[in-house]
């Protein structure tokens, strides 16, 4: 496994152009699985996360075919194959999506438990439940799950928790079901309005995205249709924090700004400067910046994917803030990473009390998931000395050449 070496203590200074989103594209690959036509999906992000998730609709009987390094077409008009296999599903949780498509077309489904980041328990009942009440009958058995149905038939579905996988995986089963679904207490994601719009462009008819109420009106058949990804909010974020840990100052090209407001506030409360210029925000971090509180909540509230990066801010900053962790049981694993560092880290249940610390030292740690990657790259930025992070196969699964762009902007920073 390859090693990623940061030398702390360079102030960054320059542009950097945003990848589109992961938790956005993952979900339209898959939707495409819905069409009966060509679909062109560009701004893709070159990630771990989008090669596996192609490679499961290639399984299913899907044609990928590469464009160049930011798009792909894919044509899913003889998709035959209703099983998602055991070798990519546990990679990658975001491989369960593509039940509600094969209900969808097939009117079969059969797929592995899901696997991806130990951040905690996170199970797929409620897209079960979703397809239930759709009419789906549904077994599990020797660590598989199959559906049926002969044709889904659209249903008012309440979600106990604003999932965003159920929402889209029941968005997405709705787009071909008989009827009118109604997805209640649905996820408000921006990543799910931009699968809405995608179905939508492909004839699909999804009202209400982004909002409590999504109605699906199912139609017979989708085709094809040509899609550009949105801006990764994460990424934006997480480079937003890299200027403000190390005192730098950015530009960040390709960014929307209202997905960003949560984060946006609480880093102006702890004293950076953030300006919408154009498509992107210029970004300036202070010397003296100051701890501040952060209660993690579904969109549009602080996002658990900035919860670990935000951590990494606050080791440094002047006072104690205290992070707290509504939406998933298990993610401070990176605080015991960023103590090795020097960081001064008490976990009181799910809250995380933070004391700063004048500087981090630079240490050997190890990346438990795929955004405290990320947040110990940002630790190793502001530390004295050399920060060398190992599993960073974690980190490659969200960051889209997340080396070379810190490097273009100044960071000393390399593989090994």
């Amino acid at each position: 496994m390859g090693k990623i070496i940061v030398q702390g203590g360079a102030r960054l200074s320059g542009e950097i152009a945003v990848s589109g989103a992961k938790n956005a594209v993952l979900p339209v690959i898959v939707a495409a699985l819905l069409s009966e036509g060509d679909c062109v999906i560009q701004d893709m992000p070159q990630l771990a996360d989008v090669s596996t998730i192609c490679d499961v609709i290639c399984e299913l009987g899907a044609d990928v075919e590469k464009i160049n390094g930011k798009s792909v077409k894919i044509n899913a008009n003889n998709i035959n194959n209703f099983e998602a296999p055991y070798d990519y599903v546990r990679k990658m949780r975001a491989s369960v999506l593509v039940m509600g498509p094969l209900l969808a077309r097939l009117g079969k489904a059969r797929i592995s438990m899901p696997g991806g980041c130990a951040i905690g328990t996170r199970p797929i009942d409620l897209h079960l439940k979703g397809f239930e009440a759709m009419g789906a009958r549904i077994n599990m058995e020797h660590g598989y799950i199959a559906a049926e149905a002969d044709r889904l038939k659209g249903a008012r579905i309440y979600l106990d928790y604003p999932s965003v996988g159920a929402t889209e995986n029941i968005m997405m089963a709705g787009a071909l079901a008989a009827g009118t679904t109604v997805i209640e207490n649905a996820a408000e994601e921006p990543e799910l309005v931009d699968l809405a719009n995608f179905i939508n462009s492909m004839g699909g008819s999804i009202r209400g995205a982004g909002t409590k109420v999504i109605k699906i009106e199912g139609v017979t058949s989708l085709g094809g249709t040509t899609h550009n990804v949105i801006p990764d909010r994460i990424e934006a974020g997480t480079y937003m924090i890299a200027a403000a840990i190390t005192g730098g100052e950015l530009f960040l090209e390709n960014v929307i700004e209202d997905h960003l407001k949560p984060l946006i506030a609480k880093l102006k409360e702890a004293g950076m400067q953030i300006e919408e210029k154009g498509t992107g925000l210029y970004v300036r971090g202070e010397k003296n910046m100051k701890a501040v509180d952060v209660k993690t909540l579904p969109y549009p509230g602080f996002p658990t994917d900035m919860q670990a990066q935000f951590m990494s801010l606050m080791t440094v900053t002047q006072g104690t803030s205290v992070l707290t962790e509504t939406v998933f049981e298990n993610r401070f694993m990176h605080a015991e990473e960023l103590r090795r560092m020097g960081a001064h880290i008490k976990i009181e249940g799910r809250s995380a009390v933070i004391e700063g610390v004048q500087r981090l030292t630079g240490a050997p740690v190890k990346a438990p998931d795929l955004r405290a990657g990320a947040a110990l790259i940002l630790a190793g930025l502001a530390a004295e000395g050399e920060t060398e992070i190992a599993n960073t196969f974690h980190i490659d699964r969200g960051y889209d050449k997340i080396v070379e762009k810190l490097r273009g902007v100044g960071a000393k920073i390399q593989r090994s």
